[in-house]
C-alpha cells in the first residue's frame, strides 16, 4: 500500500533534486498508506517524512513545479505532501484526482475505531466530488488514469517551458490575428441572451453595459478557435464568479481570467447574512482566492490576461467572515510579485477595490486597457448617487416642479382633499426620487468615464471591441519581447 519509510523518502528527495537540476516539473503518481507502521521502525519514519516535506517546501518556494495525479487512496503523510506541492498560494503545479481516489489524514477504519467522525467510505472523507473538488484543493477530475495523464499533457501544452527558455513556446494557429470577436456567437446562456458577442459590447443592445452576459463566450471568442482550453478549479464551490482558463491567444500560451457577468444561483445552504445569489462582476472570498492562486501559478511562466467586468469585492457579513479581506489582499500580493506580462482589459465595468488590486502602480508590467463605452471609477454611478450624493438627490427631488406644485396644493387643501393630496405627493416623491437618482448616476458616470481614467493614467489605452483580439495578441507579444530583452 505504499508505506513510507527511509528508502521511499530518500528516493522522493532524490527525484526532487533531479527535477531541480534538470529544471523540469516533477510528476507524482500518488498511492500511499502513509508512514510505515511496524515492529521494527517507528518515529524515524516520521522524521524522514518531515525531510521530504522540507524538500518540497524548498522546491516549490524556488518556483519549481510538482504535478500530482492521485490514482488511489492517499493517507496521512501523502495528502500533506500533495498539499505542500500543489494547494498553497505560491504553488504552480496541478492536482488531478481519478475516480475512487481520496486524500485522507486518517482512514475510515481508523477513524471509526478511535471514535472520530468518518463517512461511509474514504471517498466521503477526502474524495473529489464531495470534498476536494468543492474546496478547490483538487484542480481537475479525471475519468480514469489515462484521462488524468491526458489532462496533465494538456496542462503542459499551456505551461511547459524548455530548460533554458523563458516562456512556453508559441504554438501554430490558423486563427487570424485580426479576427473580430464581435462576430462570435453568444446565444442564450442562463440569464443572458445575445445573438453575438458584439451585441454585448454594443451600447444600442447593451446600454450602460448593464445586461448580463456569459463571460465564457467572450473568453472563447478571444482565444484561438483551433486551440484547446483547460479550466482550473471548475468544481470549486462558492468561487463560481471567477473563471480561470489555460488557453492560447495568437498562439501564445496564457492564463486567461474572466469574471462572470450574470447572476449565478448558490448551491447548498445560504446564510441569512450573505447574498442570495452570486452577483455579476463581483469577487467573493473563494473567487478572490481562485484568482490569486491563478496569478501566482502563472508567474515567471506565462502571461496573464484578465477580461474584467469588476464592480468590486462583496462586503456582506458572510464574505467578511469568510476571509474576504485576506483573499482580496492575496490578489494584490500576487500582482505585485507577478513576473511576466500581464494584460488587464476592462470589457464592462471597473470599480472599487478591484481597481486597487489590479492597478499598474502595483506592477509596471501590468498593462491596463479598456474597450470603448466601458466604465472605470472609484464607485459606480448608481451607488454613488444613492450614498455619496444622497443629499443632492434629495434636494433635486424636493425642488422638482411637479413636487413643488403638489406641495403648494397640499398647503392650500383641507379635510379629505388634503389626505388624498398627501397620498399623491408620497407616490410622486418615489417616482421623482428614482428619476433624480438615475440623473445623478448618469452625471457621475459621465464625469468619471473611462476617458477620464485614460487622462489621469489609470488606463493606458481605449480600444474598439472589434480590436479586442489583435490588441491582446500585440500586448502579449510586446510584453514577452520586453521581458526577454530585460532578462
Amino acid at each position: 500500500m505504499g508505506a513510507l519509510a527511509e528508502p521511499e523518502c530518500r528516493r522522493i528527495i532524490a527525484g526532487l533534486d533531479l527535477a531541480e537540476q534538470m529544471q523540469v516539473p516533477l510528476e507524482w503518481y500518488a498511492v500511499s498508506a502513509g508512514a510505515k507502521i511496524s515492529m521494527e521502525s517507528g518515529t524515524e519514519n516520521m522524521d524522514w517524512i518531515s525531510a521530504v516535506l522540507r524538500r518540497l517546501i524548498e522546491f516549490t518556494q524556488a518556483g519549481l513545479e510538482v504535478n500530482v495525479l492521485v490514482c488511489g487512496i492517499n493517507v496521512g503523510a501523502q495528502p500533506y505532501w500533495n498539499a505542500e506541492a500543489t494547494m498553497l498560494m505560491h504553488t504552480k503545479g496541478v492536482l488531478i484526482m481519478c475516480p475512487g481516489s481520496a486524500m485522507v489524514l486518517t482512514g475510515k477504519q481508523a477513524l471509526d475505531y478511535s471514535g472520530g467522525v468518518s463517512a461511509e467510505d474514504n471517498a466521503g472523507i477526502g474524495g473529489y466530488d464531495r470534498i476536494m473538488g468543492p474546496n478547490g484543493q483538487a484542480q481537475y477530475a479525471a475519468r480514469d488514469l489515462a484521462d488524468g495523464c491526458h489532462i496533465l499533457l494538456r496542462h503542459y501544452n499551456h505551461s511547459y517551458v524548455m530548460p533554458g527558455e523563458r516562456f512556453p513556446r508559441r504554438a501554430a494557429t490558423k486563427d487570424a490575428i485580426d479576427r473580430d470577436v464581435c462576430d462570435s456567437p453568444h446565444g442564450h446562456v442562463g440569464a443572458s441572451t445575445f445573438a453575438t458577442v458584439g451585441e454585448v459590447f454594443d451600447p444600442k443592445t447593451n446600454p450602460g453595459r448593464k445586461r448580463p452576459f456569459d463571460i465564457r463566450k467572450v473568453m472563447r471568442a478571444a482565444t484561438d478557435q483551433d486551440g484547446d482550453v483547460l479550466e482550473r478549479w471548475y468544481g470549486m464551490r462558492d468561487a463560481e464568479t471567477a473563471v480561470v482558463w489555460d488557453a492560447h491567444i495568437g498562439g501564445f500560451p496564457v492564463c486567461l481570467i474572466g469574471l462572470e457577468s450574470q447572476p449565478l444561483s448558490r448551491l447548498g445552504f445560504v446564510p441569512a447574512d450573505g447574498p442570495a445569489t452570486w452577483t455579476a462582476g463581483t469577487l467573493f472570498p473563494m473567487s478572490s482566492k481562485k484568482v490569486a492562486r491563478a496569478i501566482n501559478a502563472a508567474s515567471n511562466n506565462r502571461p496573464v490576461v484578465v477580461l474584467a467586468n469588476l464592480s468590486g469585492f462583496d462586503g456582506s457579513p458572510e464574505s467578511m467572515r469568510s476571509w474576504q479581506l485576506e483573499y482580496g489582499a492575496e490578489i494584490g500580493r500576487a500582482v505585485v510579485n507577478f513576473k511576466g506580462p500581464m494584460v488587464f482589459l476592462v470589457i464592462s465595468r471597473y470599480h472599487g477595490g478591484a481597481f486597487v488590486v489590479f492597478s499598474n502602480k502595483l506592477n509596471p508590467s501590468l498593462e491596463v486597457s479598456a474597450l470603448e463605452h466601458t466604465y472605470a471609477s472609484v464607485i459606480g454611478g448608481a451607488p454613488a448617487a444613492a450614498v455619496v450624493f444622497a443629499g443632492s438627490v434629495r434636494k433635486r427631488t424636493l425642488s422638482d416642479e411637479r413636487m413643488m406644485a403638489l406641495q403648494q396644493e397640499l398647503d392650500r387643501a383641507v379635510g379629505v382633499e388634503r389626505v388624498a393630496l398627501r397620498d399623491r405627493l408620497s407616490k410622486m416623491k418615489k417616482v421623482v426620487h428614482s428619476e433624480k437618482l438615475r440623473e445623478v448616476a448618469e452625471e457621475f458616470d459621465g464625469v468619471h468615464s473611462v476617458h477620464r481614467a485614460l487622462e489621469v493614467g489609470s488606463v493606458h489605452k481605449i480600444i474598439p471591441a472589434s480590436s479586442l483580439r489583435p490588441y491582446l495578441i500585440d500586448a502579449i507579444e510586446r510584453g514577452i519581447q520586453r521581458e526577454q530583452s530585460e532578462g
